[in-house]
């Protein structure tokens, strides 16, 4: 079983060293990774495995039956065996932005269920956009224009990102009605991880996410579009910092 050692606040790791357990020519398994596996929503991360003697390209990370396969896009060498010891760089830029996204989609999410009653019904995280839909919703552009000055709003209080484990009683009790699926969430899962805006915000999420929310940039909506009924999806970008 692979470690998740970005968890529960090392998602600002980017370089780091690991054994391999198991590789092929389409994958590589290490002991422990920083790479983010797909999922919640958001892509896998990219980068970079050496070894005395080889390199891989890492173009994507899933999990698999509690492994992570770090998926090889090209390799220079043979497979490293199982017992190799290897360097390992994520694209930095890359997880910066989707750190950012992500945290970002969290700040909307929170603004719409205060503002309009509307729940985070799924979303999906990219590099250069987002979206998020939202249930139940029928937002006017009016409606977006709020949303998009107060998620700034938010921002702009530069408020600070704890990233910690809690036991799964405390995360039920302190996050609001609407907020998250914990329901979605296996009773085994206990402790969960929760990603909490100081003072702004709670919710249980395995991924990356800036440390403070003025690393975050501007959110500038794009598009918001039904997807049937009572559902709007909400599109949004991010200014540079």
């Amino acid at each position: 079983m692979t470690e998740l050692r970005y968890l529960p606040d090392a998602d600002g790791v980017t370089r780091f060293s690991a054994t391999v357990t198991e590789a092929t020519d389409e994958y590589v398994v290490l002991d422990g990774t920083y790479f983010y596996p797909e999922g919640g929503g958001q892509p896998g991360d990219s980068g970079v495995l050496e070894w005395d003697g080889g390199r891989a390209e890492v173009v994507d990370a899933r999990k698999d039956h509690g492994d992570v396969r770090h998926v090889v896009g090209s390799m220079e060498g043979t497979p490293p065996a199982a017992g190799t010891e290897v360097e390992a760089r994520i694209d930095e830029a890359r997880r910066d932005r989707l750190r950012r996204m992500h945290t970002a989609q969290h700040v909307v999410s929170r603004v719409v269920l205060d503002e309009f009653g509307a729940s985070t019904a799924g979303n999906q995280i990219y590099e250069d956009r987002s979206r998020i839909d939202f249930e139940p919703a029928d937002f006017a552009d009016e409606d977006l224009a709020t949303i998009e000055a107060l998620s700034n709003e938010a921002i702009e209080r530069d408020l600070p990102v704890r990233k910690e484990e809690r036991p799964r009683d405390r995360v039920e009790a302190e996050v609001d009605e609407g907020r998250a699926l914990l329901h979605l969430i296996p009773e085994s899962v206990d402790p969960l991880r929760v990603v909490e805006v100081e003072g702004f915000d709670v919710c249980p999420c395995g991924g990356t996410h800036v440390d403070r929310l003025g690393e975050i940039g501007r959110i500038r909506i794009t598009d918001c579009v039904s997807k049937g009924a009572d559902v709007d999806r909400v599109e949004f970008e991010l200014d540079d910092r």
